[in-house]
């Protein structure tokens, strides 16, 4: 009894210390702009506005940056899924010549610093003319993302037995039937956590959105927000307000798919 008490105080502990930033960002959001920055904190909420968040919303370029970043989004999501799991149901169900180094390229690439890429990836896009080109920013996040969610993939994939395969085969099922009705139900958990690894990835990235985009309209979100600090200062309070609407699309995500989220990288851990 003793230690399940100690063990959940301890839990309870570190959930107050992850938990508190966010209610620290939400709490300031809906502070008036007099007390954001006064020496004295306050815990609880006194004086509730929602002036930073129309101040934020009013801001130019949100609507042009907000299409911009869901557009980027939804393809990312869907190109990384779709090119994974045929590439790992290739890495998973066939036997080629390079397979082995593929994989150890792959791992290799988990283990490069993102900023080392910012170079060959901008001079990669220029000779190929897409600089400045929301598909080229979506290519690069697909990029990013491919060698996890393969890899990902992959492990969900080695834990599917090939008798289940084999016998719809013998049923008349082709390989391209197979890989819809039989291999995508059983992996989407692990798609689902994939997509979501996908979504994060580009939806928060700011470096790259900014280094390959040179014209404003075609920003994203997380560039727009630096349009709150300039050389007069820096609005906090609509910086922060906008970061709380940022913010929520991901929550609002991850809620709709955090039990498959669970499921998946639970599973993803164990197999292959």
């Amino acid at each position: 009894m003793i230690r399940r008490i100690g063990r959940n105080a301890t839990a309870a502990v570190f959930c107050l210390v992850w938990i508190f930033p966010v209610y620290w960002m939400v709490l300031t959001a809906f502070k008036p702009a007099g007390r954001i920055l006064q020496p004295t904190p306050e815990f609880l909420p006194v004086d509730v506005t929602l002036g930073n968040f129309a101040g934020a919303l009013a801001k130019p370029g949100f609507v042009q940056d907000l299409l911009n970043s869901v557009v980027v989004v939804v393809a990312v999501v869907v190109l990384s899924i779709v090119v994974a799991f045929l590439a790992a149901t290739a890495l998973t169900r066939f036997r080629f010549f390079g397979r082995r180094g593929f994989l150890i390229g792959v791992l290799v690439l988990q283990m490069v610093p993102v900023p080392a890429l910012v170079i060959p990836l901008f001079l990669s896009l220029k000779s190929a003319h897409l600089l400045d080109t929301l598909f080229g920013l979506v290519l690069t996040y697909v990029a990013l993302v491919l060698p996890f969610t393969i890899w990902t993939l992959r492990g969900f994939l080695h834990g599917i037995p090939v008798e289940l395969e084999e016998a719809a085969m013998v049923d008349g099922a082709t390989r391209g039937r197979v890989m819809r009705s039989v291999l995508l139900p059983l992996v989407l958990p692990g798609l689902i956590a994939t997509s979501v690894f996908a979504f994060i990835t580009a939806w928060n990235d700011f470096l790259f959105a900014y280094v390959i985009m040179k014209d404003s309209s075609g920003y994203t979100l997380p560039v727009w927000l630096v349009s709150f600090s300039t050389s007069t200062g820096t609005d906090y309070g609509g910086l922060i307000a906008a970061s709380t609407l940022f913010a929520l699309p991901v929550v609002v995500f991850f809620a709709l798919v955090q039990r498959h989220l669970v499921e998946g990288m639970t599973a993803g851990a164990v197999k292959g």
